[in-house]
């Protein structure tokens, strides 16, 4: 079952127990080998450690149906290397989304307008527009325009760099400082990757 067992793929589980607290027997199907669709891409290996890394962060028996199907959307994606990069900074704010540390990028914490939406404050995690975060825009985070909602147009290696900043600072922040945890060193090595 090594091959099929693989972190990353996506496969049929049928666990059998007389009671949900005993020792139980699984039957296990193979659906799609990610794990082995990726093995001849060094980032899109590294962007499968790392999906497979954060999930753990997820409560256990606690179903997570959206990112779930969010999961299997960019995993799909994975042998697109002009697409899934800006896929897994999305799949990064849906995973703080469910978790209860979602980012309010819809107006700005200040104005309340949704106009020139550029920054992101570290410590709400609200989107600051230009001119009312002009004052603090050394200590405020870029938001990067794919992000925000009704923007279209391309995706450069610099937004997703700015999206993995993002989204690694509130990870760090919400779910792995609290556990004594860093950001998965696939994680790390991905995003300098990227950025060279």
């Amino acid at each position: 079952m090594r091959p099929v067992l693989l972190a990353g793929n996506h496969v049929d589980a049928v666990w059998k127990a007389r009671l949900a607290d005993q020792l139980g027997s699984m039957s296990v199907e193979m659906r799609r080998a990610f794990a082995a669709e990726t093995l001849d891409d060094p980032q899109a290996l590294m962007a499968l450690s790392s999906i497979t890394s954060l999930t753990s962060l997820l409560p256990e028996r606690d179903p997570h149906p959206n990112l779930y199907e969010i999961t299997l959307f960019v995993l799909g994606f994975l042998n697109d290397a002009t697409v899934w990069p800006a896929l897994l900074v999305r799949w990064e704010m849906a995973l703080l989304d469910e978790l209860g540390f979602g980012l309010d990028l819809s107006q700005c914490a200040a104005t309340g307008s949704n106009d020139q939406l550029i920054y992101v404050s570290p410590k709400s995690g609200r989107a600051v527009s230009a001119s009312a975060g002009e004052p603090y825009r050394d200590k405020l985070l870029a938001l990067p325009q794919f992000l925000t909602k009704g923007r279209s147009g391309p995706v450069t290696p610099r937004d997703v760099h700015l999206g993995f900043a993002l989204t690694g600072h509130f990870i760090e922040k919400h779910l792995l400082m609290p556990r004594g945890q860093t950001l998965p060193a696939s994680r790390m090595r991905l995003v300098s990757q990227l950025a060279a």
